[in-house]
């Protein structure tokens, strides 16, 4: 299939800095409900480094934060040649998935060899052995999702795969005569996985035509194309490069804006009940203020 899929582009932040000349207006927004990080945002001056990384750089576009967001983290790594790591995960509850969006590298995970290039992605289960180098000339530079896995006693836990965006077909959403199309990763009815990372594209024109309000958490970056998004009560305008938090229940929808299509890296939580900690931490804390009254 890879053959006859149109040529793909995928947007990645270089760094440097503005001159001295640019105004201080632009996109940037960030509040309870979502958050709007421009590209332009994402300049030498914000970029973080990692234990056990060698020649690598990233710019953070979320975390777990109050107020921000609560189920996972979401970069954008820059490795460059001769760069990588033998140890690139430090916590074992972890599971990730990467996206190449420029230049190549080579995974190396459970003993087998991924060459990736842009549009390569790879699911990583916890405790996954694996590293990744950067062995061409050019810097590499993939978004990496996070999430700490939540198993299910009786439910076996999801494997290890590496796969191509060519080579996944749309899904398109019923009634839109595939001007809105979702590319698929996970199979959506496999809930050994508890998060999504898909590629969603509108063709121009194309819209979300109801605000969306739902439980899952996203995480959303522009691969491609512009369009106006709808983010609780506000309408932003987005380009190839901006990234987008929307807490759950905030409402959403967007107009595609052309002249070609508007792609998306979209992360969503999903497969799992509801926590009730904060319920329990409250039931405890109402069984200490008895068990106290009644000494």
């Amino acid at each position: 299939m890879s053959q006859s899929m149109p040529p793909r582009s995928y947007y990645a932040p270089t760094g440097g800095h503005p001159g001295q000349e640019t105004l201080l207006t632009d996109r940037a927004v960030f509040t309870d409900a979502y958050a709007v990080i421009p590209k332009g945002t994402m300049r030498d001056i914000v970029t973080s480094y990692l234990p056990f990384w060698d020649k690598t750089r990233l710019w953070v576009l979320s975390r777990p934060l109050s107020g921000f967001a609560e189920t996972f983290s979401q970069y954008i790594v820059e490795v460059s040649p001769g760069g990588g790591s033998d140890r690139p995960e430090t916590d074992p509850s972890a599971e990730g998935v990467l996206f190449v969006v420029e230049g190549e590298a080579v995974l190396t995970a459970d003993g087998q060899r991924y060459d990736l290039r842009p549009g390569s992605y790879a699911f990583l289960p916890p405790q996954t052995d694996w590293s990744l180098k950067n062995t061409g000339s050019e810097p590499v530079r993939f978004h990496w999702v996070r999430k700490a896995f939540e198993p299910v006693e009786g439910l076996e836990r999801p494997t290890l795969f590496v796969t191509h965006e060519n080579d996944i077909e749309p899904r398109a959403m019923p009634g839109t005569d595939g001007k809105w199309a979702t590319t698929r990763f996970v199979d959506p009815e496999d809930v050994r996985h508890d998060m999504h990372v898909n590629i969603v594209t509108f063709q121009p024109g194309a819209v979300i035509p109801f605000a969306e309000t739902h439980v899952m958490e996203h995480g959303l970056y522009v691969l491609e194309g512009k369009a106006v998004y709808r983010l609780n009560q506000d309408w932003v305008e987005v380009e190839a490069g901006d990234y987008m938090w929307l807490r759950a229940f905030c409402p959403q929808a967007c107009y595609a804006g052309g002249p070609g299509p508007f792609r998306y890296l979209l992360y969503k939580d999903v497969n799992r009940h509801m926590k009730l900690q904060a319920a329990g931490r409250f039931e405890a804390g109402a069984r200490q203020s008895f068990r106290s009254a009644a000494e």
